[in-house]
């Protein structure tokens, strides 16, 4: 129910028909219009409860922060587009001398479809898993790539029952397999990786409170990635044999906002720090890649388009240099009627 005033008229919107609540009367008459407003302004039985609403857009976005009841199915699908530009240094040495030195920009775009299903194995257990397909173009070498990324699986336990005004906490967990193609294994100079080429074992808590109309929430986790060996890669004159990736620690925070009762907008920023890498060569020599430090800033719409669809849509922009110069992405739900109870 909405309620505008214009000039000393209050009207409101009942079950869709403006209905007129109080006018300023010169003559003295107000007792009956304030006790027609008392009425009108009470919940009626057809008013949408604005927290569930919220609620349901909020959790479409954010999946860290809703499970499926036991025995039901979702699947989902998200388009993610992210370009990072960057500034190469192309130098030429002939005889201890340097004969050209350029500088080339280059860019590279990453388009990712992926399918997510989500399974309901109890009312507070819900187990997934992510299959990307993943597109990479890079501008500078005109190398391109289209094959399947780094299928995830995940679980998501929430310890207490959902009790509304109260803090709600998720524990979840999460194992990244080596199925895209790993940089660890191709030609550097003529090829284009779509995954990271080890296995990722992680796991973390969300939290997340709903505060009429706005969602606060919050996530930490932390990840080990594990060690690659028996490896071949040419790199330069060395041959790249064993491969010892860091750990890694991400935090986020945010809020989402009700703007109405089929529309919400969330704001929610990310920070994530990967250590060290030692790369390991057959001459016995090795490598350090040093650590990174990434934000990023995301910025989500979810748009209510039907009694059971929500389409999120989502612009991010880097904060760091390490970070993706910007991102865009889409999802939405697909209903199958095989999946549902």
């Amino acid at each position: 129910m909405n309620r505008w005033v214009v000039r000393g008229l209050i009207i409101c919107s009942v079950a869709g028909q403006p209905t007129l609540l109080w006018a300023q009367d010169n003559n003295g008459a107000q007792e009956e219009n304030v006790d027609k407003a008392r009425e009108a302004l009470a919940k009626q039985d057809d008013d949408e409860d604005s927290t569930k609403q919220l609620e349901e857009v909020f959790q479409s976005a954010e999946k860290n922060y809703s499970l499926q009841k036991k025995g039901t199915h979702a699947l989902t699908y998200s388009f993610d587009y992210s370009y990072t530009g960057d500034q190469r240094l192309d130098v030429n040495i002939s005889d201890g001398s340097v004969r050209n030195l350029d500088i080339v920009p280059s860019a590279t775009h990453n388009f990712t479809n992926a399918f997510s299903y989500d399974y309901g194995l109890l009312d507070n257990l819900t187990i997934g898993t992510r299959i990307p397909l993943v597109v990479k173009y890079d501008t500078q070498d005109e190398l391109e790539i289209y094959d399947i990324g780094d299928v995830s699986f995940t679980a998501r336990w929430q310890p207490a029952a959902y009790v509304p005004g109260k803090m709600s906490t998720t524990l979840f967990t999460s194992i990244t397999s080596k199925t895209g193609v790993s940089p660890y294994e191709i030609d550097v100079n003529r090829q284009l990786s779509t995954g990271s080429g080890y296995y990722t074992v992680a796991g973390g808590v969300s939290m997340s409170k709903v505060l009429d109309p706005v969602v606060l929430f919050g996530s930490a986790s932390a990840s080990y990635n594990m060690e690659v060996d028996d490896l071949e890669q040419v790199r330069g004159a060395r041959l790249l044999t064993t491969v010892e990736p860091g750990f890694g620690l991400s935090a986020s925070m945010g809020f989402a906002y009700s703007l109405s009762y089929d529309i919400s907008l969330s704001v929610s920023s990310q920070i994530s720090y990967s250590d060290e890498t030692q790369l390991q060569f057959s001459d016995g020599t090795d490598a350090t890649a040093q650590d990174q430090m990434t934000g990023f800033l995301s910025l989500s719409l979810g748009t209510r388009v039907s009694d059971t669809t929500i389409i999120n849509t989502s612009v991010g922009i880097g904060l760091t240099e390490d970070a993706p110069d910007f991102s865009l992405g889409v999802s939405l739900p697909i209903n199958f009627s095989g999946l549902r109870e």
